[in-house]
C-alpha cells in the first residue's frame, strides 16, 4: 500500500468521519515526564475510531455487493462503526457479536440499524456465524482489522495527528486486531522522517507481542483482560506490516490499565474505554525511554459501560 493509497482513503472518507481533536494535559505530562498528545478517537462517530476503516471498505465495494449488504463479527466497537458506516451510505449490516460483549454496544448496533446475531464468545464461533450469513444472504464479509481497506482507513487517525504534529518521536497505540497499528505504521512511514509506532498491549492478552518475538501470528488460549476491544489476534494483512514497521509491543497489567484509564478520565474530564488506556500505560510503564520525547497517544474509543468501571 503506498502514500498515494492512504491519502485517497482520507480523501474518499472525509465527508463521513470526524476529524478529531488532539488534546494535551500539563499534570499528564508531568507525570509521564514526556509531551504526549493524545489522539481523540472517543470522539470520533460511533465512538471509535474504527468508522474510519468501515466506512472506507465498504466505499471500495462494488455496487451490487454494496446492495447485498456486509457482515463482520465483533465484540463491539467495529460492530457499532460498520452499522454507522453501512447506515449513512444506505446498505445492510449484519453484525456477529459474542455473547459477553458489553449491552451498551450492542444496544449501540441496534441503535445504528445493524441487525445482530449473538454467538459463543470464541474466534471459532464468530467466524462461523459470519460466514453463514455470508453464504445465506449474499452480504460480503468484512474483516475489523485483517482487511486492506480497513487497515488503510484506520491508518487516517495517524495521517491527522502527523499532519498537526509532524515532529513527534513515538505514536503509541492499543493493538489487538491489529488494524489501528499497521494503518498507524503506515502513516508513520509516509508522513513523517522520525516517528516510531510502539503498541501497547495487555499481558493477559498478549498474542501480538508473542508474534513479533517469533516472527509468526501467535494466538491466546484465553484472553481475561478489561481491554475488551483487544480479545482479538493478529491477521495475514497486518501483521506483515506490524513485523516491517513497529518497534515494539509493550505489555501492560491490568492494575496498570485501570490506572491509566482512571488518570485520563479525572485530570483530562474525558470518558475512554480500557482498550483506549493501554497506549496511554505503555507510556507509564516505560517512562525511562519515554523521557523528554513527544509522544503521540491514540485513545481509540470511548465506548465504556459506565455501569461497570474497572475503578
Amino acid at each position: 500500500m503506498t502514500k498515494e493509497d492512504l491519502t485517497n482513503c482520507y480523501d474518499r472518507i472525509k465527508p463521513y468521519v470526524h476529524h478529531t481533536p488532539v488534546l494535551t494535559s500539563d499534570l499528564i505530562n508531568k507525570r509521564a515526564g514526556a509531551e504526549l498528545y493524545f489522539k481523540c478517537e472517543n470522539f470520533q462517530r460511533a465512538g471509535a475510531y474504527k468508522i474510519r476503516g468501515a466506512t472506507n471498505a465498504i466505499m471500495q465495494l462494488s455496487k451490487d455487493q454494496q446492495q447485498k449488504g456486509v457482515v463482520t463479527h465483533s465484540s463491539g466497537n467495529f460492530a457499532q462503526a460498520l452499522s454507522l458506516a453501512a447506515k449513512s451510505l444506505q446498505i445492510k449490516a449484519y453484525i456477529v457479536m459474542p455473547s459477553n460483549s458489553p449491552k451498551v454496544k450492542k444496544n449501540a448496533v441496534l441503535e445504528y440499524g445493524g441487525e445482530v446475531i449473538e454467538c459463543e464468545p470464541t474466534i471459532e464461533a464468530r467466524q462461523t456465524s459470519a460466514n453463514h450469513i455470508a453464504k445465506t444472504t449474499g452480504a460480503t464479509f468484512i474483516h475489523p482489522s485483517n482487511n486492506l481497506n480497513v487497515i488503510l482507513g484506520q491508518g487516517t487517525s495517524g495521517l491527522e495527528l502527523l499532519s498537526e504534529h509532524p515532529d513527534l518521536d513515538y505514536i503509541v497505540c492499543p493493538i489487538g486486531g491489529g488494524g489501528l497499528i499497521a494503518g498507524t505504521a503506515l502513516a508513520a512511514t509516509y508522513f513523517s522522517n522520525h516517528c516510531k509506532v510502539i503498541g501497547g498491549e495487555p499481558e493477559e492478552a498478549d498474542d501480538a507481542y508473542r508474534s513479533l518475538i517469533s516472527g509468526k501470528i501467535e494466538t491466546n488460549s484465553s484472553a481475561n483482560t478489561i481491554a475488551d476491544g483487544l480479545r482479538t489476534h493478529l491477521g495475514s494483512h497486518n501483521f506483515p506490516i506490524i513485523k516491517k514497521h513497529v518497534k515494539q509491543i509493550i505489555r501492560v497489567k491490568e492494575s496498570e490499565i485501570t490506572i491509566a484509564m482512571q488518570l485520563i478520565w479525572e485530570r483530562m474530564k474525558i470518558i475512554i474505554e480500557p482498550s483506549s488506556a493501554v497506549a496511554f500505560a505503555a507510556v507509564l510503564k516505560d517512562k525511562e525511554a519515554f523521557k523528554s520525547k513527544k509522544i503521540g497517544v491514540i485513545m481509540s474509543g470511548g465506548n465504556v459501560d459506565v455501569n461497570n468501571l474497572p475503578f
